[in-house]
């Protein structure tokens, strides 16, 4: 009824007709809002950072993932990457490194081939911002590019540079300004030409009584991404040895999942990201997962409520693949996971739980 109202609508079709913007169009037919395709990644718990969803992903716009040094940033960067280059065979990846930290190794260790990656050093902002945004503008819609910047926490301005060959040490006002006319440029072209772009970044503690994380290069950045994490760490160990680390990805902002949430992501030594991080608290937590004697657990049958499969230890459960497909493809699982990170399901969660609430006062 509503499409058929605004295409009939005389004044509504002159004002689209006089527009001197090509892509203005009637919001019901937009194809900037249309539903994009989910580009879901190897990571179940990535899904749920990146949409709110185990089958949800990766968006067009800007993903920032912020962090202390040794945080893995460009290890969970070049992941999406890799969900991205599968899923469309002609993408590329367009790398911008102003860090060389990362070998052509490590782009093979997540399974990304070299021959589709298009490195560009950086050494400043300036230098940046005028080759991406050359690099935007002759991109079309439709044309699939995977964008990371590793990093812009530690770009310097082309001030900063100037002033160190000239031997002036005065401090660098210009550095956040030049970042936010970057964001200011670039986020809108990302958008319209449904590209996709992940900036790494810094952090820093704030001087507050109880500091805090905050992401560094001012408010542009800040602004401009569609969503940030924020990455932490601790040490994985076995017995007394470190065997690697559990990373937590807070979500510091997004449009689509829960501010604040935190989800976990264990990297190891030996065998490198496990996939099905995370998800054994939260299957315990939805009751999908319980323990029917100490140190052992069991898959719960959703319609019954009854134990199913052999008992098994937790370390058991995280390499089984069998029981972990039961669990992602239970729709039920998917819909208690939306129901705590995704935007808009948590506000019809709560809405339910307080209209639960009045009817047992009621009674």
């Amino acid at each position: 009824m509503l499409k058929t109202h605004a295409i009939a609508n005389p004044l509504l079709l002159r004002l689209k007709k006089n527009s001197t913007i090509a892509s203005t169009s009637v919001l019901e037919e937009s194809v900037i809002f249309a539903e994009k395709p989910a580009i879901v990644t190897d990571i179940p718990i990535m899904n749920i950072a990146f949409s709110g969803s185990i089958h949800g992903g990766i968006t067009p716009g800007i993903t920032m993932i912020a962090g202390e040094s040794k945080r893995f940033k460009t290890l969970f960067s070049l992941v999406a990457a890799k969900a991205y280059l599968d899923f469309y065979p002609d993408a590329v990846l367009l790398f911008f490194d102003s860090e060389f930290g990362t070998t052509k190794n490590y782009f093979g260790q997540i399974g990304i081939p070299t021959d589709r990656v298009l490195h560009t050093p950086i050494t400043n902002i300036e230098e940046f911002k005028f080759d991406i945004v050359a690099q935007l503008e002759h991109l079309k819609k439709g044309d699939h590019v995977f964008i990371i910047i590793d990093s812009i926490g530690n770009l310097a301005s082309k001030k900063e540079v100037e002033d160190a060959a000239n031997q002036k040490s005065v401090a660098d006002m210009t550095r956040a300004r030049s970042l936010k006319s970057l964001f200011r440029i670039i986020t809108p072209i990302l958008i319209l030409k449904d590209l996709t772009a992940i900036p790494i970044n810094h952090v820093y503690q704030s001087q507050d009584f109880f500091p805090t994380a905050v992401v560094s290069g001012g408010t542009g950045p800040y602004l401009s991404s569609n969503a940030i994490w924020i990455i932490g760490r601790s040490k994985e160990k076995d017995g007394a040895d470190v065997a690697g680390y559990n990373f937590t990805i807070k979500i510091e902002k997004s449009r689509t999942v829960v501010e604040g949430s935190k989800l976990p992501v264990t990297v190891r030594f030996d065998t490198g990201i496990d996939k099905y991080s995370g998800l054994f608290d939260l299957g315990v937590e939805g009751g999908f997962i319980v323990s029917p004697s100490m140190g052992f657990y069991q898959l719960v049958d959703t319609d019954t409520g009854e134990a199913i499969g052999n008992k098994m230890r937790k370390k058991a459960i995280m390499k089984d693949e069998t029981f972990w497909t039961t669990i992602l493809s239970n729709p039920k699982f998917d819909d208690w996971i939306q129901s705590n990170f995704k935007i808009g399901k948590t506000f019809t969660k709560k809405a339910e739980e307080n209209d639960q609430e009045e009817t047992e006062e009621n009674d």
